[in-house]
């Protein structure tokens, strides 16, 4: 798992299958939040630091594809 100090503000998000998730806005504890603006409900949301397969190339990959990251609570 990827520590929460590798991620930064405004990376891109992606799936396990290449496909976008959304923009980091920050890490908050073990947390990722997610800019509103790629959310249908301008509402931020969230991804467990467990879903972060690694951290390159100004990315976050998840373990996990883009959809199953989009239906997490």
């Amino acid at each position: 798992m990827a520590k929460g100090d590798q991620i930064k503000e405004h990376m891109e998000v992606a799936g396990s299958d290449g496909q976008h998730v959304g923009t980091v806005d920050g890490v908050e504890g073990d947390r990722i939040k997610l800019t509103k603006s790629d959310a249908s409900d301008d509402h931020h949301h969230f991804l467990d630091l467990a879903l972060v397969d690694r951290v390159e190339d100004n990315r976050v990959y998840l373990n996990v594809s883009a959809e199953q990251a989009k239906r997490q609570p």
